[in-house]
């Protein structure tokens, strides 16, 4: 879906690049295998299929339809005594996938995570590494959150900090 886009310029295409670069520096820093380790950890293969590796292409195929963000939702509010949120299993269209990513958020926020730590359900519907960026930065902030109530299988991903130079 992504490749049908016309190739951004100027600025947009400045943000892209640095997006990119900032998605990249936090595999390097480990936060996607976090991730993966952790969510796995979460729902069980017999519940979900598990996420295979970390890479961005892997990680973007088993999020996409927002049935495993929803059940690791489930599972965090489960812990807490809060209902579950509402999704799909089968998902036969973008517009049921859309669905399943906002009862994801809905439930994050729910959960206590701030809404400024939110993705848009595009950012993961479409998987561009720049907006799946997006995505990373919530499940990671999601994880260090659970941490801080004592949920259990422990997130461990770093923190990160970088400093932008331009």
């Amino acid at each position: 879906m992504a490749d049908t886009r016309a190739k951004k310029s100027g600025i947009g295409a400045d943000i892209e690049k640095k997006l990119e670069y900032r998605y990249d520096q936090e595999e390097a820093a480990g936060t996607q295998n976090a991730i993966v380790v952790w969510v796995n950890a979460i729902v069980p293969q017999s519940e979900h299929e598990a996420i295979a590796n970390h890479s961005h292409k892997e990680l973007h195929r088993s999020l996409r339809d927002g049935v495993l963000l929803a059940k690791v939702i489930n599972k965090l509010l489960a812990s807490e005594g809060k209902g579950k949120v509402s999704f799909q299993k089968k998902v036969a269209s973008p517009f049921v996938a859309m669905g399943n990513i906002e009862s994801f958020n809905k439930g994050c926020l729910e959960y206590g995570l701030n809404k400024e730590f939110l993705f848009q359900s595009g950012d993961l519907w479409e998987g561009r590494k720049a907006q799946f960026l997006n995505v990373v930065n919530c499940i990671h902030s999601l994880g260090f959150f659970a941490n801080s109530k004592g949920f259990q299988p422990t997130y461990t991903g770093q923190q990160t900090k970088y400093v932008d130079n331009e």
